[in-house]
Order: C-alpha cells, then sequence, then structure tokens
C-alpha cells in the first residue's frame, strides 16, 4: 500500500506547488504594481503641489506689486530662482492686454516684456478669461464649481475638440516635457491678471524594491516544498499548508507596502513644506526689498490649494506639516490599500484551491475531451461575460460607491461608501409624514411606496392578463368555432405591434382635451376626466394599456396548453355525470398548471420592470406617485445622477425578483419533471 500512496503524494505535490507559485505570482505582480503606481502618483501629487504653491506665491506677490511695473517683474524674476532648472513664468495683465513679465525662451529679444500681446498670443488672452469666468461663477454661486487654476501639457497634442479649444497655443519645445499651470491675479476682489508657470514634467520616482516580493514569492515555495516531504495522508492537509503560506507571503508584502507607502507620503510632506518654508522667506525678502505692500499678512499656507484654489490643510501657518491631517491621509491610503490586498488574496486563494485541489486537472480534461462542443458554445460564452455578466457584476460594484455626474473620473476606491446607499434606500421607513396644516402626505421618492405601488401594478396587471388570456384560450378552443383563425390573427395584434408605439396610442386615447375617452364620455353628457391628474385615475391608464398588451401572451400559452389536453378525460368525466364547471376545476386546471405557472412566473418579472407603459404613459405623474421600481432606479440615474444609488436600487429589485421565482418554483413545482 506504501507505494501507491506515495504515486499519489508525488502527483498532488507539483499540482499544489504550481497553484502557489501563480496565486502568488499574481497577487505579488499586481501589488507591485500598484505599490509602483501609487509611489509615482504621490511624487506627481509633489510636484504638482510644490508648482501651485510657486504660482499662488507669484499671483500674491504680483498682486501686491500693484499689478504692473518694475515690482512685477522684479518678482517673476526673483520667483524664477526658487524653481527648478529650466522652469518659467510669465505675468500677463489684462488691463491694456499687456505681457507684464515673462520668463519663457519665447518671450525675450524683439518680444520682450513689457508689450502688448499680438495676435497670436490671443490663446493666452482667452484663458486668462476663462479662469476669470471661473473666479466669478464659483463666488456667485458659493460653490467650488469650475476649476481657477488650469494645468495643460503644451508638448502634447490635444484628444479632442473641445481641448484643443482650452489648450494653450505655444509653439512646443520638443527639448524637454513641461507642464503648464496658470491661475488668476486678484487685486481689490476682482481679477486682473494671470500667472502661468511652467515646469518641467517630473521623471521617474523611487521604484519600490523588488526584494520583498521576491522574498515573499520564493519563502512560501521552499517551505511548501519542503511539508510536502511530510507524509500527509490527504491532498487537502498539503493545500491548507499552501493556503496559509499564501497568506503569510502576501501579508508579508502588505506590511512592507503599507511602510513603504507612509514613509513616501510624509516624505512627501516634509519636501513640500520646505518648499513653502523657502518660498514664503523669499516672498518676504521680495515684500521688504521692493517696499511691496506689507498688509495683510503673509499667510503662506493658503497657498498650498488644490485647482479650486481651496487650502488643502496639510501644512501650517509656520510651513510645518499638519500631522493630524497627515495622518488621517496616510489613514485613508492604507485603508484602500488593504482593501486592494483583501481583493488579491480572495482571488489567489481561489485560484490556489482551484489548482490545488484538481479544479484546473479536472476542467483541462473535459475540455480537451469535448473541445468541439466548447468550441461551438465559445462565442456565445464569451458574448454572455461580456454584455451580460460584467455589466452585471459591475452594477453590484457601483452599488457600493458614491458615484455621480461629478466624480465619474475618480477611481472605484476613492468613491467607495460600503453599505451606505443600501441603508439609505432600505432603512428609510418615512412613507408617510404630516406636511404642512397638519394633514398627512405619502412620501412617493420612499422605497417602500414605490414598492407597494410595484406589487399591485403587477398583482392586477398579471391578474388581468391571465383572466382574459384564458377566457380568451377557452372561447378560441370551442370545437367547431366559425372564423377561428381570423379571430386568432385579431386577438394577437396588440402583443404584435411594438409596445412603445401602443402606449403612446393610449396615452393620446386618455388626453383631457383631446382623447377619445374623453369624447366618448362627453358623448353621453359626462365631462372629460384629468386621466393624469390622480395617482388612481393614472394607475388606471397605465392598466388599461398594460392589460391591452398582456392578454395575447397569456392567451396564445393557455390555447396551446389547452389542445394539447386529451379529449378522453372529458369524455371520460361526462359519463360520469361531471358538470362543465367540474371538469374545468378537475382536468383543465391541473393540465394548464405546467404551462400556466411558469408563463405567470415570467409575466409577474415582466411587469414588474415595465419600463416603457410607465414612463411613456404616465411618466410617473403626477408627482411621482405612479413610478414603479425601475423607473424610479432610472430618474434616479439620468435626471438626478446618482449613478452609484440607482445601481443599489437596481440590485435590490434584481434580488426581490431572485426570490419570488425561487419562492414560486418550490411552491408550486410547476417546473419539476412529473
Amino acid at each position: 500500500m506504501t507505494p501507491p500512496q506515495t504515486t499519489a503524494s508525488s502527483l498532488r505535490r507539483p499540482r499544489v506547488l504550481v497553484g502557489l507559485a501563480l496565486a502568488l505570482g499574481v497577487g505579488l505582480a499586481i501589488s507591485h504594481g500598484l505599490l509602483a503606481q501609487a509611489r509615482q502618483e504621490a511624487v506627481r501629487e509633489r510636484e504638482q503641489r510644490r508648482a501651485v504653491i510657486s504660482l499662488n506665491a507669484v499671483a500674491e506677490l504680483a498682486r501686491r506689486a500693484g499689478g504692473s511695473g518694475d515690482g512685477v517683474r522684479a518678482v517673476v524674476d526673483a520667483m524664477k530662482a526658487q524653481l527648478p532648472e529650466q522652469s518659467n513664468v510669465r505675468f500677463i495683465a489684462f488691463s491694456g492686454i499687456r505681457l507684464e513679465a515673462s520668463t519663457f525662451p519665447e518671450d525675450q529679444g524683439d518680444k520682450a516684456a513689457p508689450r502688448r500681446l499680438s495676435r497670436e498670443e490671443k490663446p493666452l488672452y482667452d484663458r486668462g478669461q476663462r479662469l476669470r469666468a471661473a473666479v466669478e461663477t464659483n463666488r456667485e454661486e458659493g460653490t467650488s464649481r469650475k476649476l481657477e487654476i488650469e494645468r495643460a501639457d503644451p508638448n502634447t497634442p490635444p484628444a479632442n475638440e473641445d481641448q484643443a479649444a482650452q489648450a494653450p497655443q505655444e509653439k512646443p519645445r520638443p527639448d524637454q516635457s513641461r507642464v503648464l499651470f496658470s491661475g488668476p491675479v486678484e487685486t481689490d476682489g476682482a481679477v486682473t491678471g494671470m500667472v502661468d508657470l511652467e515646469t518641467p514634467v517630473p521623471g521617474q520616482s523611487e521604484r519600490p524594491s523588488m526584494g520583498p516580493a521576491l522574498l515573499a514569492f520564493f519563502l512560501p515555495l521552499l517551505l511548501l516544498l519542503a511539508v510536502s516531504f511530510a507524509p500527509l495522508r490527504r491532498q487537502w492537509h498539503l493545500v491548507a499548508v499552501a493556503a496559509v503560506l499564501f497568506v503569510a507571503g502576501l501579508g508579508g508584502h502588505a506590511g512592507y507596502s503599507m511602510r513603504f507607502l507612509e514613509a513616501g507620503v510624509r516624505g512627501s510632506q516634509n519636501q513640500v513644506a520646505d518648499h513653502l518654508r523657502a518660498t514664503a522667506e523669499k516672498a518676504r525678502a521680495l515684500i521688504a526689498s521692493q517696499n511691496l505692500a506689507a498688509e495683510p499678512e503673509l499667510k503662506p499656507d493658503t497657498w498650498d490649494t488644490d485647482f479650486y484654489r481651496r487650502p488643502l490643510g496639510l501644512l501650517t501657518a509656520q510651513a510645518t506639516v499638519n500631522e493630524a491631517v497627515v495622518t488621517q491621509r496616510v489613514d485613508a491610503l492604507q485603508d484602500q490599500a488593504s482593501r486592494a490586498f483583501y481583493l488579491l488574496g480572495a482571488v489567489g486563494l481561489a485560484l490556489l484551491l482551484f489548482i490545488g485541489l484538481g479544479g484546473l486537472h479536472r476542467f483541462a480534461g473535459t475540455v480537451v475531451e469535448y473541445r468541439q462542443a466548447y468550441a461551438y458554445i465559445l462565442p456565445a460564452m464569451v458574448g454572455m461575460v461580456v454584455l451580460v455578466f460584467f455589466p452585471f457584476f459591475y452594477g453590484i460594484t457601483l452599488s457600493f460607491t458614491d458615484a455621480n455626474l461629478y466624480n465619474t473620473n475618480q477611481p472605484l476606491t476613492e468613491i467607495w461608501i460600503g453599505l451606505r446607499n443600501y441603508v439609505e434606500i432600505l432603512g428609510d421607513f418615512d412613507v408617510v409624514r404630516r406636511g404642512e396644516g397638519g394633514v398627512w402626505v405619502i412620501n412617493y421618492l420612499n422605497f417602500y411606496w414605490t414598492l407597494f405601488f410595484t406589487i399591485v401594478w403587477t398583482i392586477t396587471n398579471v391578474t388581468i392578463g391571465v383572466s382574459v388570456g384564458l377566457l380568451l384560450a377557452l372561447i378560441l378552443n370551442t370545437p367547431n368555432l366559425a372564423m377561428r383563425p381570423l379571430y386568432r390573427v385579431l386577438l394577437i395584434l396588440p402583443w404584435a405591434m411594438p409596445n412603445y408605439i401602443t402606449a403612446l396610442i393610449w396615452k393620446g386615447m386618455f388626453h383631457q382635451q383631446f382623447g377619445v375617452v374623453n369624447h366618448v364620455i362627453r358623448m353621453f353628457g359626462g365631462e372629460g376626466v384629468s386621466w393624469f391628474g390622480t395617482p388612481f385615475t393614472s394607475f388606471l391608464t397605465a392598466l388599461a394599456t398594460n392589460g391591452w398588451l398582456s392578454f395575447p401572451f397569456m392567451m396564445v400559452v393557455s390555447l396551446g396548453a389547452l389542445q394539447s389536453i386529451p379529449m378522453e378525460l372529458y369524455e371520460a368525466a361526462r359519463v360520469d355525470g361531471a358538470s362543465r364547471w367540474q371538469q374545468f376545476v378537475a382536468i383543465t386546471l391541473p393540465s394548464l398548471k405546467p404551462a400556466l405557472v411558469p408563463a405567470i412566473i415570467l409575466s409577474v418579472v415582466w411587469t414588474f420592470n415595465m419600463f416603457n407603459i410607465i414612463f411613456l404613459v404616465t411618466e410617473g405623474e403626477p408627482g411621482n406617485s405612479t413610478e414603479i421600481l425601475v423607473t424610479q432606479a432610472y430618474k434616479f440615474a439620468f435626471q438626478r445622477y446618482r449613478y452609484g444609488y440607482a445601481a443599489a436600487y437596481s440590485t435590490v429589485i434584481f434580488g426581490i425578483l431572485l426570490l419570488y421565482s425561487t419562492w414560486q418554483n418550490r411552491v408550486t413545482r410547476a417546473t419539476e419533471a412529473t
């Protein structure tokens, strides 16, 4: 018995080793790449902050110099010395459309400042006017909606016409890639000029060492190789050891990554603080030497801003690091990194278990054995993944974020809010509240009201569709019925027409002034009804429209099932003296059940999500009272632009329908073979 065990163990060992190697390799490669990317992003942010500090400092000193004259030129020349090599500064005054000072190479010689801007330099003036409009708009609205500092790369061509209209039009200098920052200069509360600051693009940052990643990769493999020679009796024992080693290896690299990120963030903050301190000292020296306005007192910490010119709060007024705020930023960054490592760990463990327990081996064997069948269904599988599964799981992921119109360009990790959307949807029980004058009013935007209305809408429509469809099917199933083919064609026409055309026709029929329904009412001496003026009458219009569309499907299903019932059953029942009602209850309904129950389930799902009828006929009026869940989710997404909330709403709808379908199938067992 020993040799077979040894053989089995030797066959399992490479499988588990390969699984651990792949899991560690994928996890560590992705984590190392993300760590290098985070480091490069930190360097880019550091250099950008240093440039913005210099830009805001120049704007502040230009304001104190009066916005023109020798004082501004002295400021520009002096501040250039504080910038990295090959950086340039330019100041444009809107009054007179003048270039007051510049260190740009193209502004030397016969084009040296001060001078009036030429026709070819109109894009510079246009950019300044954009910045002035942004400042005035934000000030009037009391918000930070428009960027007050622009960033552009003159050596990169614009990606589209809009960017081309906003990009600076200076001639590119291919000797070095550069980044251009532009900010406004305010005098007495008005934007009177613009500062341009050009700096070299930061180079590659210090990449994280490969040593910890290699150690986290090879050490678990060597330990597993040593353990694999031990007399383990079952395969899952070795897989369990491999899983522990995988968690230890990835966890060790995660700890190194956390320390590396924290050191990078704090190092960047110290460098920015040093730059701010040096810039503030230079500014104070310029104020004294050039007799610039000394009041109000300089506040260097207000120069460290975002592109809306809002102070970041990472540095103090003394140009030192604000440890409390930086610690919060480090914690937030490490929290994002932790979520990424948890995800990598889950994927890696799944890959390890799939390979180590033989899943990959069995899957490969199945694919090889049935390769022709898999080749046939491969296009359909790819289509399902791309068109169904990816959107489905992306929507679920989006439901855990605060995605909206204003943060679509941010990564999901920065707008991740967990279960907050679901808590807001399912935890709001404010269905009825007291309004003005003490009158109780219904909150039609509440989820539970919309769910209640959707359930009422679904039950009434399915009841009408099944009842009318079954009744018409029984009539058409009457033996020797004259003109039966003509009746079938006429009764199936509502189903054959596109439902959005039918919906618009019915909406016109219920028009208060020109609708045919009100014309008929007036013919009999009544008054026209404002069908969309109250929730009940508006509901009736949608019910009539959907009832007209739903009965043909049930009629076709019921008629097909009726024609499959053997006539001998009815003959035997008549011989036994059964009445027509007894025949219907004892023979017809049980025989219809296998066909009707799946059709009813399908009809419930269709009606529950019947977007077209509500959206086109009632439009949710009056006051969102006739919205169903799917139209409410649509409006949250494309009218209120709360994409994450709408995704959570849609996920809740999917959960409701999944529970209903599962319960209905288990209760009826209609889809099970008899």
